[in-house]
């Protein structure tokens, strides 16, 4: 099986650890992941999802514009510091190239505030699919981008 690709962009916001988890964790997917970027669709709804995203082992299914969707499993929880999940039975437009993602949230202090780190850990459909993958990544990034400028504006307001 050909390699896995890590991706990861990271923002500082002038809020507490505490405070920016908090907020993070039951922020709704479709206000924070709301606009296109490239290729790559806003979530539209989420779907199956039982009590606060907060215990290792919850699921939920994410529906994007379009069509696409996957299923997110919660696999860490270490408040304050981060939370993991991974994204599998994926389909749509990502489902060629990928067979399954890795998430991770992590909040650290920096100077006054919080870096908040979002990483994709993004393991590939097959050998033929995984030299396409940096170039996903490099679109991820500023998808990336976008989303960590809509949780700053979420957690400052």
């Amino acid at each position: 099986m050909a390699h896995p690709v890590v991706v990861q962009q990271s923002r500082a916001i002038p809020i507490a650890v505490p405070d920016a988890f908090a907020k993070t964790l039951p922020m709704p997917l479709p206000q924070l992941f709301h606009r296109w970027y490239g290729p790559i669709p806003p979530i539209k709804d989420v779907h199956d999802q039982t009590g606060d995203w907060s215990a290792v082992g919850q699921t939920r299914t994410i529906v994007l514009v379009g069509g696409g969707g996957m299923r997110e499993t919660l696999t860490t929880f270490d408040a304050p510091h981060a939370f993991g999940y991974t994204l599998t039975d994926i389909h749509g437009a990502m489902a060629p190239l990928i067979d399954h993602v890795e998430g991770l949230w992590a909040f650290s202090e920096q100077g006054t505030g919080t870096k908040v780190t979002w990483q994709w850990t993004l393991h590939p459909k097959s050998a033929l699919t995984a030299p396409l993958l940096p170039v996903f990544a490099r679109i991820w990034r500023g998808y990336a981008n976008q989303a960590l400028a809509t949780l700053s504006e979420h957690l400052l307001s």
